[in-house]
């Protein structure tokens, strides 16, 4: 055969080639497939035609103003974080409208953007804000580095064919694979580590990795750095020594393996949980795209199904994610982190017609594959009420680290729901919050979480980022519903130490309609004092909406102070004892969260009950707690110390006891009643509740009892000690003999 016609075969063989490989894209997230099916039933399908009309819109809005890549300069909120942000958002909307609408323009926005990045990244050095313990290039910190080149990967599968194999190579040289190894080799403190960021780290590389079909860039993903790439130990920004872990021991693999619990409860909590749901779905729905044989979906029994579906779980009932842990309020799942999600999970795990109803609430679906399924299934008519459920959520890889405790009791108006925090520390967006608790009715929070201190991408809060009232008042013990000794906060305020433990859980049980109930002990959030809290919804129908009965007790070898803050929203109604007011406002202490607050009122009740009546939101609520006659009874409000003006200034009861060993705190929350602001009738503006009593409290049994103003009564009993199934209990109480199986006994009587 002569020279010349193997050359042509060459040539031949070369053009096949460069075919066949013109023919691969888009694979990662819309699949050719998709594109294909999109196109064909566009027009039918009402909520994807939306969704398509919505990214026309903002994509359109940002054609007209032009391309703008400008040199960094500034923190979250500031100008060019906020650019960057909304360039790589409508990078990836103008890359899958190109798919779509078969509208070359959309093409040459993203490549003449690309190009124009690829321009300015080699001259780039770190960010300039050096505030970041892992600073990327074109942001402060490459968590948003990461968050870049997630959706922009998306963005250059779209168009990947479209350009020619010059562009795309300077692309690769210039940008992306200098990019990815910004994110990993150069940054091990931040890539290689079992957290959120890095799971955006390796999403990124990963999803990079796949589009340009680099194997080395994937298995990176996957398994993290090798150990000849690790060049030191490091801290990172919460303090924390980071262990560089590599071959396998890090990487996307080692993020499910850590992050989630079997029951798909994610260590930070839910507002990062949703946080991370984005890479960890988006990267497992490339994989499944361009790896099947990987089966990402089936990794650890279903895995990332269920944590998406435990996330939706932790919603009130306006969908907005409870916000424990380091959270900014008003995170909901109509986020895009969940439109993502609710579409995969659908599309992937078994098209549970529930989330349909999700997806419609979301009033917008995925531009790909997973999208028009929920918009087929939508238009087929095939949803179903998603519902919402009590369920008790195991903390830590094993499932052995606390575990956090929902219960769910009425429906519609009448719907109260609690949430019960006995889960371990949560890493460094954790707060020092054991047995705390939030409380919710249709309306939303009644008892808050105070949430995290921050005003995320707001430039004038100190650029968006965390403020130092986080650390100071926000994370602090007092700043939550639950117990304080001797003043300060659980661990004594230290994550590396709170990192050590865990609640315990003791009991959860939402199988009796007319009471659930969850409790849990914390042993060493104090050295030497044990507390033990019990949680109670209670249904009956002499009460408007369920009832929350809560028993706290603390027991110690020595005296310790102890009071347990209430923090409720609204305004001050009425107290059934007498207080004073002080002349001068003072903060009430100098550390621990105590220099954020004020005291503001200050009594003692003369009986054994102490009550205090709120109003918020057009509705009535009231707090009846078995106290002693010596016991303080506070009104404080948080906002001392605080000169920048950071914080709410919320509202918060207080019960405070004399030093003593062993304590006691008995409270009985109740809703009642309304207010019209049309016809200005109040309806039921009073407790129903006439009394709060201790009947028994020794080592191995809790009783208490409460009673309404008709002289129905309530009593529950409590098992200290042995709370299996099994356990037979007996305990005789003003002369009456009792006995029951299992932790806790109910009785209802005249």
């Amino acid at each position: 055969m002569s020279k010349l016609k193997i050359y042509i075969l060459l040539v031949v063989f070369v053009a096949i080639s460069s075919c066949a490989v013109s023919q691969s894209h888009p694979k990662l997230i819309l699949t050719q497939k998709g594109v294909t099916e999109i196109r064909a039933q566009l027009n039918q399908l009402p909520v994807l035609q939306s969704s398509v009309q919505k990214a026309v819109s903002f994509v359109e809005e940002e054609m007209e103003k032009g391309i703008d890549v400008p040199v960094p300069k500034d923190m979250a909120g500031g100008y060019t974080h906020n650019r960057h942000k909304k360039n790589f958002l409508v990078m990836q909307k103008a890359g899958v409208l190109f798919q779509i609408t078969e509208e070359e323009k959309y093409a040459v926005f993203v490549r003449d953007m690309l190009l124009s990045y690829a321009k300015m990244y080699p001259t780039l050095g770190l960010h300039p804000a050096n505030r970041s313990y892992a600073p990327g290039k074109i942001f402060w910190q490459n968590l948003n580095d990461a968050n870049w080149l997630v959706y922009t990967s998306q963005a250059y599968d779209c168009i990947y064919d479209w350009l020619s194999l010059k562009e795309r190579k300077k692309l690769e040289k210039d940008l992306f694979r200098p990019f990815a190894d910004h994110l990993s080799v150069d940054s091990p403190q931040f890539y290689n580590r079992v957290h959120n960021h890095s799971t955006w780290g390796n999403a990124a590389v990963g999803m990079i990795g796949l589009v340009m079909d680099d194997q080395e860039l994937i298995d990176r993903a996957f398994y993290g750095l090798k150990s000849d790439n690790i060049k030191a130990d490091q801290k990172d920004n919460d303090g924390g020594l980071i262990k560089m872990q590599g071959d396998g021991k890090a990487g996307f693999f080692a993020q499910l393996d850590h992050l989630f619990s079997p029951d798909g409860y994610y260590t930070e909590g839910p507002y990062y949980q949703r946080y991370a749901m984005y890479p960890f779905v988006m990267f497992a729905e490339a994989i499944e795209n361009c790896k099947p044989e990987v089966k990402i979906f089936d990794y650890r029994d279903g895995l990332l199904l269920k944590a998406v579906e435990t996330l939706l779980n932790l919603t009130d009932v306006n969908g907005l994610f409870f916000p424990i842990n380091d959270a900014q309020k008003g995170m909901s799942y109509l986020s895009r982190e969940l439109v993502s999600s609710v579409n995969i999970v659908y599309h992937f795990g078994g098209k549970d017609s529930g989330l349909l109803s999700v997806a419609e609430k979301q009033g917008q679906v995925m531009l790909d594959d997973t999208g028009l399924s929920v918009a087929k299934a939508i238009k087929e008519g095939k949803k179903t009420n998603y519902k919402k459920r009590s369920a008790n959520y195991k903390d830590g890889a094993l499932g052995t680290e606390g575990a956090l405790g929902i219960l769910r009791a009425g429906e519609g108006d009448k719907e109260v729901c609690l949430v019960m925090k006995n889960t371990s520390q949560g890493m460094g967006h954790g707060h020092f919050d054991k047995l705390s608790f939030s409380l919710y009715d249709n309306m939303g929070e009644v008892l808050p979480d105070y949430g995290c201190a921050r005003y995320v991408n707001i430039e004038q809060k100190f650029g968006g980022g965390y403020l130092k009232e986080n650390n100071t008042w926000a994370k602090q013990t007092v700043a939550h519903n639950t117990l304080v000794v001797n003043g300060e906060s659980h661990f004594g305020g230290s994550t590396d130490t709170g990192n050590k433990f865990h609640s315990d859980p003791f009991v959860f049980d939402a199988t009796n309609e007319n009471i659930q109930i969850v409790s849990a002990k914390e042993l060493n959030a104090y050295p030497g004092v044990e507390m033990h809290r019990t949680l109670a919804l209670i249904t009956n129908e002499n009460f408007e909406k369920p009832l929350l009965l809560d028993v706290f007790r603390a027991t110690s070898d020595k005296e310790n102070q102890y009071e347990l803050p209430y923090n409720f929203f609204g305004q001050l109604l009425s107290t059934n004892y007498k207080y004073e007011l002080p002349e001068v406002l003072k903060p009430m202490g100098d550390a621990h969260g105590y220099q954020h607050l004020r005291l503001e009122a200050e009594g003692q009740s003369e009986t054994n009950n102490a009550k205090l009546t709120w109003f918020v939101n057009d509705r009535f609520y009231s707090i009846t707690s078995f106290v002693s006659t010596d016991d303080k009874l506070q009104l404080v409000r948080s906002g001392a110390n605080d000169p920048k003006f950071n914080l709410r200034r919320d509202p918060a009861f207080f019960i405070k006891k004399n030093p003593q060993k062993n304590a006691l705190f008995v409270s009985v929350v109740e809703a009642h009643g309304k207010y019209d602001r049309v016809t200005e009738f109040a309806d039921n503006a009073f407790s129903s509740i006439s009394k709060v009593d201790v009947l028994v409290d020794s080592e191995d049994y809790t009783a208490v009892s409460f009673q309404d103003k008709k002289e129905n009564s309530w009593m529950l009993i409590l098992a200290n000690k042995d709370a299996s199934k099994g356990a037979k209990h007996e305990l005789q109480i003003n002369g009456a003999d009792f006995k029951w199986n299992g932790a806790f006994h109910f009785v209802l009587s005249k």
